[in-house]
């Protein structure tokens, strides 16, 4: 997303918003440190949180014209998936938030697909860590979000205390965490649909190796994923079936080619022998579709609801790349699964459709 500052009323609306910024902070970690506050002084600070939060960043006057076009976007089930978001309100990740929000005013979204990273760089320390407000409550606060979120681990948050993001689930109604992996079904009428949600730096060697930075990742045990994963995908009977991790399968990266090695031979082999619709997945910052012959899986890359990575190539396989910032939209009938890849302008800048 391109940004032009010049002028004296661009300096003087970047103060604003950096006071704002900043005054968001402050009161969250008062709002989940100062436990001596009352009750009439949390509302009074939440609510100053959430009129900075909201008024940080203009909204866009092309949404309102894209509104037709985005209430096409709705399937008998419809979800949001977003990733690699947390950063405090910078970047990009503020006009996504409210564009995803301005988004779901037009559409009965079922819930959100978190698909790891909510948290860089260091994962949070507990529940009552401030970045839960200043990364998530916050930053997510339109009314049409206040809806189921699915989240994952990723990277980030294995750099931190990888518990207290499940924890999380004890706290907020909407962070629906019951396991580092775990599968859900969403059902219509005529239509349903499983998602299997893989803990997936866990199924990487150089993790378990890294002690420092990743010291609960060598606690996980791999066969014990494997062996859950094969089971679960032997008994789905949906209609579809997507698996959902942050790590890529496939990708072009400057990341370890041994990354995308450790899930092509453990979980790959496990997804084609199951002939799943979709693996999707974020931790590349960009967009990314591939589609290989001897297989009737799509794998997608979802661009990263904050900062970026632009530079990005095409390789085997490749069917569409994309270095802007977005989420998606995956939505199903009986007959159609969909992906609708969204930059940061709120429009389809990619499909995916299988029938």
């Amino acid at each position: 997303m391109e940004k032009k500052v010049s002028g004296k009323h661009s300096s003087m609306n970047g103060f604003a918003m950096m006071k704002g910024r900043v005054a968001t902070v402050v009161l969250a970690s008062a709002l989940l440190l100062g436990g001596g506050l009352t009750a009439q002084a949390q509302n009074a600070a939440l609510t100053t949180c959430s009129q900075s939060a909201a008024t940080a960043i203009p909204q866009n006057p092309n949404w309102k014209a894209n509104a037709a076009e985005w209430q096409k976007l709705k399937g008998e089930i419809t979800l949001y998936m977003t990733n690699d978001m947390g950063r405090n309100g910078y970047y990009d990740q503020k006009p996504i938030a409210e564009l995803m929000g301005r988004m779901a005013e037009e559409n009965d979204f079922e819930a959100v697909l978190a698909l790891g990273d909510v948290h860089h760089f260091m994962g949070v320390e507990s529940v009552t860590d401030p970045l839960w407000m200043t990364n998530y409550e916050l930053m997510y606060s339109h009314p049409e979000l206040q809806i189921p979120w699915y989240p994952i681990l990723g990277n980030h948050e294995y750099r931190g205390n990888t518990q207290a993001v499940l924890d999380y689930s004890k706290v907020s109604r909407r962070w629906q965490m019951p396991a580092r992996y775990y599968s859900k079904v969403f059902a219509d009428d005529s239509t349903s649909l499983r998602i299997v949600f893989l803990d997936t730096t866990p199924l990487i060697d150089k993790y378990h190796q890294d002690t420092e930075d990743y010291p609960s990742v060598r606690k996980q045990k791999i066969q014990k994923q494997l062996a859950w994963l094969e089971k679960e995908l032997a008994q789905a009977k949906e209609d579809w079936v997507v698996v959902v991790g942050p790590q890529p399968i496939y990708a072009d990266t400057s990341k370890d080619t041994v990354e995308r090695a450790d899930m092509q031979r453990r979980g790959d082999t496990i997804l084609r022998r199951h002939h799943v619709n979709m693996y999707i997945c974020g931790h590349i910052h960009n967009f990314q579709h591939f589609h290989f012959p001897d297989s009737p899986i799509d794998y997608v890359v979802n661009s990263a609801a904050s900062l970026s990575r632009e530079k990005v190539s095409t390789m085997e396989g490749t069917q569409f790349v994309s270095g802007e910032p977005g989420f998606s939209i995956l939505t199903c009938t009986k007959n159609m699964l969909k992906l609708d890849l969204i930059n940061g302008k709120g429009n389809v800048i990619h499909s995916i459709t299988q029938r």
